[in-house]
């Protein structure tokens, strides 16, 4: 959302915001995986993965309030080891590289709903067509600096969350107990792989911490607001889970897992529910891909204007858009959504989001003396993240090797390229 920047934000901004950022795609996104994963146990996964987002969104907190003009995670980690700007580095192209993935991801989702609206379900031409169509629209909606307007985007959010919470409230009424058992028909290891897999599901909540300088009581409204917003997409993604298991088949599910949530919609609401609810992911993706792409952008012309990345990406035309930085981003993407599956962008933008926030936790605790932070709750919250990147890495190991190297293989060269470059070109941070 972007707002005027004399506007203050309420608590009900924030939660608007950091809600908005985590429904952006996500369920429509990874449900299916999360059921291909731990079956009957999806929806525990959900909650999982909310107690994990709660670890990670308590040291985004308390770094927010110490460092108010800091909104992004790289300059937390500048604060924490401010002789080693190249740590810093890392951590910025990291998440960049996220973004990058998410943006795949939802370009990805997009494109399987809207094959599935045309009556190609399945079909990976219509897919890549619809995925690329999709990133190039809104490259060049970026491109005109058109930007949407807050007010459209919290219609946006809150129409989501009103299609998906009644969608909710009708099929609890159909789930039929027995489906769930046995509980644990993947296993105890299948629970926790399926939550460490759909992490990327609450990405989001971090857009709350940009926005603490315009908050009109921060010290109360932004621990509210990032814990608020986890814990209302934790309530929804657990309903939706428990629908879907508690009314399909897992089989039906997986089948289905790259547009899970409108197939789940079929036999509940009837072919007309399934068009809502497509059209309710094709909505979300849309928004998704224009938000991230605008703030993402923006974040990489910041870092090469202060010479963590190529200067080239704050190349900026007559109306300010550093073009550049969109092009690139946009080209990524889209090599991203053609050459991967819907599960490896999904464990790649997992394993990602959970580095970046592992680094943002190394840094809270280095500061601890000044954030405030309790040392025990903060290391039981790295410890959670650490055991989910692990548990990731892990089953990738066993299952996809080739997968795993590819992944381990790009943040290599990230951080490779990110300390050489920081050690070549860098100049100090501003």
């Amino acid at each position: 959302m972007h707002r005027n920047v004399t506007e203050k934000l309420g608590l009900r901004e924030l939660i608007a915001m950091g809600v908005g950022g985590m429904i952006g795609g996500g369920i429509f996104s990874v449900l299916g995986i999360a059921v291909s994963l731990s079956g009957h146990a999806a929806p525990l996964s959900f909650v999982i993965d909310m107690l994990i987002a709660l670890a990670a969104g308590y040291h985004y907190v308390r770094l927010a309030l110490t460092f108010r003009d800091d909104g992004a995670s790289y300059t937390y980690l500048l604060r924490g080891w401010p002789e080693q700007p190249w740590i810093a580095g890392i951590e910025g192209w990291t998440v960049i590289m996220g973004y990058i993935g998410t943006l795949a991801l939802y370009a990805f989702t997009f494109g399987a709903y809207g094959a599935d609206l045309l009556g190609s379900a399945g079909n990976e031409t219509v897919r890549i067509w619809l995925s690329l169509s999709v990133l190039l629209f809104f490259m060049f909606v970026n491109l005109e600096g058109v930007k949407s307007a807050g007010v459209t985007e919290d219609l946006i959010v809150y129409t989501k969350i009103a299609i998906l919470g009644l969608f909710a409230i009708i099929g609890l009424a159909r789930v039929q107990p027995g489906r769930f058992l046995p509980l644990f028909d993947q296993g105890t290891g299948g629970l926790f792989l399926g939550a460490a897999v759909i992490f990327v599901a609450y990405e989001g909540f971090q857009l709350i911490t940009n926005a603490v300088a315009e908050t009109e009581n921060p010290d109360r409204d932004v621990p509210r607001g990032i814990y608020g917003s986890i814990l209302i997409t934790g309530l929804i993604y657990l309903l939706l889970a428990v629908v879907a298991v508690g009314t399909m088949s897992m089989d039906q599910i997986v089948q289905a897992k790259e547009y899970a949530l409108a197939e789940v919609a079929r036999p509940l609401l009837g072919n007309a529910g399934r068009v809502l609810i497509g059209l309710a992911a094709l909505m979300a993706t849309s928004s998704a891909i224009n938000s991230t792409l605008f703030g993402a952008s923006r974040m990489m012309a910041e870092m090469g204007s202060r010479g963590m990345m190529p200067r080239e990406f704050d190349l900026r035309d007559r109306r300010g858009v550093p073009w550049l930085a969109v092009v690139v981003m946009t080209v990524l993407a889209g090599v991203f959504t053609l050459l991967g599956s819907l599960s490896v962008i999904a464990e790649f933008s997992s394993m990602t989001f959970l580095l970046v926030s592992i680094g943002v936790s190394l840094a809270n605790i280095k500061l601890r003396a000044r954030t405030g932070a309790n040392l025990w709750v903060a290391l039981l919250g790295l410890a959670l993240m650490l055991a989910t990147v692990l548990a990731i890495a892990a089953y990738l190991a066993v299952h996809n090797p080739k997968e795993l190297t590819i992944i381990l293989g790009l943040y290599v060269v990230i951080g490779v390229l990110a300390a050489l470059y920081n050690r070549i070109y860098g100049r100090p941070y501003a």
